[in-house]
């Protein structure tokens, strides 16, 4: 094995467990929920959803669980 890469291994190891490291500003996900896969983006700072609660509401489980699980790695999050 490549002795440089086992150091490049431990590195992403140490950095994966610092999230402060990561903001997302982009990105797309399938949210598989109890009845309907559902579409999530967020952009800018902003979510959207696909599901009738986010249309009608700006926010929804999806979103916020995706809030929860990204915590420390999201912009200050605009909501409408």
């Amino acid at each position: 094995m490549n002795y440089s890469l086992i150091g490049k291994i431990e590195k992403a190891k140490r950095y994966a467990e610092e999230r402060h490291r990561f903001t997302f500003h982009k990105f797309e996900v399938t949210f598989r929920g109890d009845n309907n896969n559902h579409h999530v983006t967020f952009d800018n700072g902003k979510f959207t959803c696909d599901c009738e609660f986010f249309i009608a509401n700006g926010r929804c489980a999806h979103t916020m669980a995706l809030e929860h699980l990204l915590k420390d790695m999201l912009p200050e999050i605009q909501y409408a």
